[in-house]
């Protein structure tokens, strides 16, 4: 008797960015090692390139050059006329569409892996676009497992304002991988073994993949997405009041209504409002001061895949 499966084409064509943000060294450090040396990422069959995406913001060690290359892969902007006039990135990211892309076409890149490096108490975090894709929801699955006893968190990023059109978003499977707590324009040992074991571990399920395991249906915890944060501020706009210390370095852990959130400078402290419990990620995020983001709240879900298998086999 043959069991179920979902049959999934093989997976040929891999690219791994680095340097997405500029000051976040993890990824570069690691695709400039294996831009000399990429022994470590081949895999029998597959096609695997590293590529730093926003040279000129790693040269400088800043997170972009004119607008975050990270949030305008958008078919806006990828088809906009190529002119000096627009902003670095939007010229880089149509480069970037033409070299892995195009977006949303047959010839794209199968999977993106992305790498970030984010100053929140994090961990390893994999980054979800889509609720309903089997594969990749297996692939975390494969991902979890292995790293265990390291926990390694899902956050799902689907939503209907606040998704945002990632520069993996080209690929077919677009992964975003975040690791920290890690200061911008800062390397530690510690984040860049575990951002190296969650890519290895990752290109072992495409090799036992494209080889004809079969992958029996499985269940991940994810966190997905329900709204985000803003410093209290005063009437110029500026920050009021601080991350509470009870809240500092917790992200994902549960936040209960009444828990302390922030803390102003003469000493009160804002309470979580509303009626759930939310699981908090990027506590506190450098990055964010300026997209007006203290922390974004998420709620506790559980994904189910199909079992799959390469159609070639």
């Amino acid at each position: 008797m043959t069991s179920c499966h979902i049959a999934e084409e093989p997976i040929k064509k891999v690219a791994i960015f680095g340097g997405t943000h500029g000051n976040e060294l993890t990824g570069v450090f690691l695709v400039k090692h294996w831009l000399k040396n990429g022994a470590e990422i081949q895999r029998t069959g597959l096609e695997v390139k590293p590529f730093i995406t926003n040279p000129r913001a790693v040269k400088k060690c800043t997170r972009y050059i004119d607008c975050d290359l990270n949030r305008i892969f958008d078919l806006e902007n990828l088809g906009k006329k190529m002119s000096e006039d627009l902003p670095y990135e939007v010229r880089r990211a149509q480069e970037i569409n033409h070299l892995f892309g195009p977006k949303n076409s047959e010839d794209s890149y199968d999977i993106i892996f992305d790498l970030h490096n984010t100053t929140s108490n994090m961990g390893c975090t994999l980054i979800l676009e889509d609720s309903r894709n089997n594969f990749l929801i297996q692939m975390f699955h494969y991902i979890k497992t292995s790293l265990a006893p390291l926990p390694c968190y899902v956050y799902l990023i689907e939503h209907p304002s606040l998704k945002y059109a990632t520069t993996r978003s080209i690929a077919k499977y677009p992964v975003g991988i975040e690791v920290g707590p890690q200061p911008q324009g800062v390397l530690r040992a510690d984040i860049l073994d575990q951002m190296r074991k969650m890519i290895k571990h990752a290109l072992d399920f495409i090799h036992h993949f494209n080889e004809g395991k079969e992958f029996p249906s499985c269940t991940i915890e994810v966190y997905k997405i329900m709204e985000k944060v803003d410093y209290p501020r005063n009437e110029n706009g500026e920050i009021a009041a601080i991350i509470h210390p009870n809240l500092q370095d917790q992200d994902w852990k549960p936040l209960h209504p009444g828990d302390p959130v922030f803390l102003t400078l003469d000493g009160k402290t804002i309470p979580l409002g509303g009626d759930c419990t939310v699981h908090p990620v990027f506590v506190n995020e450098a990055a964010y001061y300026e997209k007006k983001e203290a922390f974004a709240k998420t709620t506790k879900l559980t994904l189910q895949a199909e079992s799959i298998r390469c159609s070639l086999h």
